[in-house]
């Protein structure tokens, strides 16, 4: 079966609310991705989705986000949230969706992507713990420190520290 990764249109928007919902098993981050979506912090070239025999089966989002250091504001990117239909995960799709994103993030650019999320996995895909970028972000109570990752592209420029500061787009959600 053939996997297929293409830009999210708005006739997916439905299929990736329910791939979302059933991946995480609750709603918040189906939220979170509609509150993103329509916010001036989505870039929709990085809203991806994967496509198997005509069905969504994953979905993944990278979107601005604030990096504060003192009185400057830097805008940077964070994958929020990444999802593979419970059916289909653990087939390679999360990672094909988080390497195409960051390529293409990469090819625009953009210094870097912040993500909180599994040392293990998002480790195996490049990711290193934020602190040895000197980025520290606030962390839900479920996550270690090392949840807080940070993937360094190619314009990475090491004057980029600080704190991440997230919209209010996250407000209210685990």
């Amino acid at each position: 079966m053939t996997v297929a990764i293409r830009p999210e249109r708005a006739q997916d928007f439905d299929a990736i609310d329910r791939v979302v919902a059933a991946a995480f098993g609750k709603e918040d981050e189906a939220i979170l991705v509609r509150r993103l979506r329509s916010s001036d912090l989505y870039r929709p070239e990085l809203a991806l989705v994967a496509e198997r025999d005509g069905a969504i089966v994953g979905h993944v989002m990278v979107c601005d986000v604030a990096l504060v250091d003192a009185d400057t504001t830097h805008r940077v990117l964070s994958l929020a949230p990444l999802a593979v239909a419970p059916s289909a995960q653990r087939t390679g799709i999360g990672s094909a969706l988080v390497r195409e994103v960051a390529a293409i993030a990469d090819g625009l650019g953009e210094p870097l992507i912040v993500l909180q999320g599994s040392p293990q996995y998002y480790g195996r895909l490049g990711f290193v713990d934020a602190r040895t970028h000197g980025i520290d972000m606030a962390l839900p109570e479920w996550a270690p420190i090392e949840a807080a990752q940070v993937l360094p592209l190619t314009s990475d420029d090491p004057a980029l520290r600080g704190t991440i500061v997230y919209s209010d787009a996250f407000d209210g959600l685990e």
